[in-house]
Order: C-alpha cells, then structure tokens, then sequence
C-alpha cells in the first residue's frame, strides 16, 4: 500500500495493466453486476438536472425505472447507486447500431449539452474508492468481462494509474496525482515497482 495525503492506494492500481478495448468488452461494465454505479450525493442532483436533456436516448424500460424509484437508490450494502433495468443495465446505458453499449450522460457532455461527464465511479472504473471515514482506500477491481482491457495494458505498458490520470485528477485533484507520480517514480528507483 501507498499512502499519498489521507488516500492509501492499493499497489495493484500501480503495477496492473489496463486500456479500456471497447471493441472487444462492448462495454459491458455498464450491463453486468448485480448493482448500479456507485453515487456521491451530490451526483444524484446533477444526473436529474440532465434528466430532460438525456431522456430521448434513454430506453422506454430505463424511463419506466426512473419514473417509479428516481435515478437512483441504495444497494443492499447501504451504497447509493445508480437505478438499474431489469437487474442488470445501469438506466443510463444506451446501445449503438453495432450492439455496443455506452452511457447517455457521456453522450450529452461529448456533444456540449452539459458540463457533467459521468459519475466519477464510472470514470474512475477498474478503480473502486472505499470511504474509511479518516481516510480513502483506492483499490483496482479485477473483472472477468475486462480481460480484453487487462490484455490491451499489458501490450501497451499502461498501468491503471496511468490509464486513469484524468479520473484521477479528477476525485483527488492535480497536486494529489502529482505526488503520486513522484511517489511511483521513487518506488521504482528502489525496485519496489517494475520500471
């Protein structure tokens, strides 16, 4: 474990390999599971913002959902999460003509429509963050249908961080993710980490 301010980062998240294959997985991340996304609060009041700008992408069941328990409730865990289609697709997946899914709220921010990109989880996603109350746990979740994704960092030599920076950045800010990077750097030096 690595412990950069009050976050520990598990050092799977420093050594595994991961590049989204989108091509490979049809982002299935947002179909499988037995939960939605996982939610901040604050998230919650932004995704019914978006409600009127995203609902024509979204489907009749997805819409139904919405309409009867909101975008969102909490997971037998005590989690808030994003509501889900049938026990399975998060409310906001959409499919292309090629079958392959992707997120409603991604779609409008990629057109300009609202300055909100996805809830950090999904952008955080192989990364799972745990709140401990006095500090952050950032842990890499390992997932049957993101071995195309595990393959795919491996050719290319990306470790999640890495492949992360931006979500990264995003939850924890810039200052954070560049004591990180020094921090890696410094394991690396000493052979604590692959080079």
């Amino acid at each position: 474990m690595l412990q950069i301010q009050n976050v520990v980062v598990s050092f799977d998240v420093l050594k595994e390999k991961f590049l989204c294959d989108l091509g490979a997985c049809h982002g299935a991340c947002c179909v499988e599971g037995d939960a939605g996304a996982p939610l901040e609060p604050e998230e919650v009041e932004k995704i019914e913002e978006l409600l009127p700008i995203i609902w024509d992408d979204l489907a009749a069941e997805a819409r139904e959902v919405i309409d009867k328990q909101g975008v969102a409730y909490t997971d037998c865990e005590g989690d808030l999460v994003t509501s889900i289609v049938n026990g399975k697709d998060c409310v906001f997946t959409c499919y292309d003509d090629k079958g392959c899914c992707f997120c409603a709220i991604e779609k409008a921010y990629r057109e300009g429509k609202t300055r909100f990109l996805k809830p950090v989880s999904c952008h955080l996603y192989p990364i799972r963050v745990k709140d401990f109350g006095t500090f952050k746990g950032v842990n890499y979740n390992r997932w049957d249908v993101c071995k195309a994704a595990v393959l795919l960092g491996q050719k290319e030599n990306l470790p999640v961080y890495k492949f992360l920076k931006e979500p990264l950045i995003r939850k924890f800010g810039a200052g954070w993710y560049a004591e990180l990077e020094t921090a890696v750097d410094e394991m690396k030096r000493q052979g604590l980490l692959p080079r």
